[in-house]
């Protein structure tokens, strides 16, 4: 019996911290997110607005027909399209991007979402794709083409890089409604404060001269 009850206890124990982390089934059709009441405690998600006041805008994201910036010095422009802008993706464990890209190398640079797994499908143009695993590390590319589909695991580096003459446009689905991004360089070399240039030396074996032009390049990113 004593037997019985621990493992009983270390199924419940495993089932719960398998169902901590990723995004909350949803328990109702669905949780119109609205702004934190006051003196509410913030929990993992949105406070649901009341269903019975639930309208259609609150599923309706327009504007992503219209072409992203990407006159920036990495030459790419990311409309991210999560819970914070379409209210009604509380819950539902989805998000969504548009990735508009310059001619001759525009680039989404390396980095990586913490919490989503990321599916990239291009509409026009030709883009350079990869990722890395975790250590020991292992680099998978492909080049891909209007109509090609590809997958980036989740938490993994991953990057597109536009190699042809014309723009490049691909949507991309991610399976939380609130992904993250984490872009390396960004944040090895402008987080705030910033990390030790001694730390970074050693790391990159670059000189420190090296790293505080870079920490001053990417702090004013």
């Amino acid at each position: 019996m004593k037997s019985f009850h621990f493992f009983a206890l270390l199924s419940l124990a495993l089932a719960f911290s398998f169902a901590s982390a990723f995004d909350p089934s949803p328990l109702q059709d669905f949780c119109v997110a609205i702004p934190e009441p006051k003196n509410a405690v913030f929990v993992n998600g949105k406070f649901c607005k009341n269903p019975n006041l639930t309208v259609a805008e609150d599923f309706f994201f327009p504007g992503l027909n219209v072409p992203g910036n990407t006159g920036n010095r990495v030459g790419s422009n990311v409309t991210l399209v999560n819970v914070d802008k379409l209210f009604g993706l509380n819950t539902l464990g989805i998000s969504l991007a548009r990735l508009d890209f310059a001619p001759n190398g525009g680039l989404n640079p390396p980095h990586t979402h913490p919490r989503a797994t990321e599916i990239l499908v291009v509409v026009e143009g030709t883009l350079y794709v990869g990722f890395v695993t975790s250590n020991p590390n292992r680099l998978f590319t492909k080049i891909l083409y209007p109509g090609d589909v590809f997958v980036f695991p989740i938490g993994l580096i991953h990057f597109q890089f536009n190699i042809a003459k014309t723009n490049a446009i691909a949507f991309a689905g991610l399976s939380s409604q609130n992904p993250g991004v984490i872009t390396i360089a960004n944040a090895i070399f402008g987080p705030n404060p910033p990390i030790n240039p001694d730390v970074l030396a050693k790391a990159f074996q670059l000189d420190n001269d090296e790293v505080v032009k870079l920490q001053k390049l990417f702090a004013n990113a």
